[in-house]
């Protein structure tokens, strides 16, 4: 299991973000170009000392990441999702993707998704925080797997 961050616009969410895979024991991506510096003082700020416990991989690119993912479906969190949280069955080496907090991702990413999820709230909120969508995704399909 490998959460998935396209194009990240603030660095505390991407910290928390590889505190959560650390502790979950799941991979993270980072597909650039990010909004904010993606340097060694930047990420040691942002996850504290968490980074060296998280399998940490950036990808310069979309297409990049798609060469070199590997095996697994890309599994899109998005307010346009198809399918509900609840509803819908992780595999182990499912990629949980997350777009940009200020613009989600674009249409050729939502398009090459395999399953497109949604976090079920409340009609009247907007979205949740990337890191949050990140922690709730994640402990269901733990809790799903065992």
């Amino acid at each position: 299991m490998r959460l998935v961050f396209f194009q990240p616009d603030i660095p505390q969410n991407l910290g928390a973000s590889i505190r959560l895979a650390a502790c979950f024991g799941a991979g993270i991506d980072v597909i650039e170009p990010c909004a904010f510096p993606l340097n060694d003082r930047a990420m040691r700020r942002a996850a504290l000392d968490y980074a060296p416990l998280a399998d940490f991989r950036r990808h310069d690119s979309y297409d990049r990441w798609q060469d070199d993912r590997g095996a697994g479906r890309m599994v899109l969190f998005t307010t346009q999702g198809a399918e509900k949280l609840w509803d819908f069955a992780f595999r182990p080496d499912d990629h949980l993707v997350f777009g940009r907090e200020s613009a989600g991702v674009p249409d050729d990413v939502h398009a090459d998704a395999d399953a497109r999820v949604i976090i079920p709230i409340r009609p009247e909120a907007r979205s949740l925080n990337v890191a949050m969508s990140a922690g709730i995704a994640l402990a269901e399909a733990m809790r799903q797997l065992g």
